[in-house]
This record gives structure tokens, sequence and C-alpha cells, in this order.
């Protein structure tokens, strides 16, 4: 496994809610405040200011077929980007995946 695709993975394991994100990209920001709004703690990970910020944004596209950003995940679950967010939240989905329980 490559090291970028370990961190991925890694970084996905590790943090109950997931944001590969662009600092300039407004519908990053705006899922980050969503996320803030929701009083709801979450990972970012800025790929322009990553040095693997290409190639984590690549194995991303592999491992989701995403290639935009937001890259969003709750607790290890592929969301999708802003608009499935909220769409998830719209439809009340989005609270219950962030009450889940992965260990159940």
């Amino acid at each position: 496994m490559t090291v970028v695709r370990e961190l991925v993975k890694r970084l996905i394991a590790e943090n109950p809610v997931m944001v590969f994100s662009k600092s300039y990209c407004p519908y990053c920001v705006r899922t980050k405040d969503l996320f803030d709004d929701l009083n709801t703690t979450y990972k970012a990970v800025e790929l322009n200011d990553h040095d693997k910020g290409v190639e984590i944004q690549e194995e991303l596209k592999s491992l989701t077929g995403q290639r935009t950003v937001p890259n969003v995940f709750i607790h290890g679950r592929h969301i999708g980007g802003f608009d499935a967010l909220t769409n998830a939240n719209e439809a009340g989905k989005l609270k219950e995946y962030l009450e889940q329980n992965p260990n159940l």
C-alpha cells in the first residue's frame, strides 16, 4: 500500500468526521461552517496547503470515485460533497450519521 493511501485511510479511520478540503473553495467553507453550526468536531485537511495534496486527491478519487472537494467521511462512511451533505442534513440523516456508533 502506498504512503498516501495509508495516510488517507488513517485519517478517515482516526477522525469521526473527516473533511478533505481546499481553503479557497466556497463549498468547503460552507461544509465546515455547517459542522461548526452543528457544534460538531471535525478534522479538515486543506489539500492546497498539504505537500501531498494532489496525491491525496487522486487517492480519494480512486477510493470514492469523487474528484471534487469537499470530500466528507463520517465514522468511516463516505458521505460525498457539499450537496450530499446538505441533502442529508435537510432530510434529517446527517444527525443520524453523526450519532451512529460505528463500534456497535
